[in-house]
């Protein structure tokens, strides 16, 4: 009886948290309750991103202590546009975008697009919003 009454609940810990990176990288730093160093990016399959310093990322625990962590996401750098649910919408710096939409377009908006190893279409083309229609030089 004396031993359950000396024993105490283990202090309950957090699965996740938010913090901010302070170190980017394909292992990053981030700033929760303490800075913890080394923490693998994780994103959606097929997808590689690395978050930028000084932004808000979620931190998810594991382990019998939570002493395994990685960085699973962060909050948007800017305010991005509604999408309808099921679209994606993949932006990065300087406006560039690729917009996945529900009725089977796609919008790719950016300064300069460069294709390396081929590119296949199947369906409308439009450039700068005018159909395009290939030279017959």
């Amino acid at each position: 009886m004396w031993i359950s009454k000396q024993m105490k609940p283990a202090a309950a810990t957090a699965d996740a948290d938010l913090g901010v990176t302070t170190i980017s990288g394909r292992k990053a730093g981030v700033l929760t309750r303490g800075e913890v160093r080394d923490l693998p990016v994780y994103g959606p399959g097929g997808y590689l991103w690395t978050p930028a310093n000084g932004t808000a990322a979620l931190v998810i625990k594991g382990g019998p202590g939570g002493e395994e962590q990685c960085v699973a996401g962060t909050r948007p750098l800017e305010e991005v546009k509604q999408i309808e649910p099921g679209e994606v919408y993949i932006y990065g710096p300087g406006g560039n975008s690729v917009y996945l939409k529900k009725d089977g377009s796609v919008e790719i908006t950016g300064g300069q697009v460069s294709v390396s190893g081929g590119l296949s279409i199947t369906g409308q083309l439009t450039v700068n919003g005018q159909p395009y229609a290939p030279c017959a030089c």
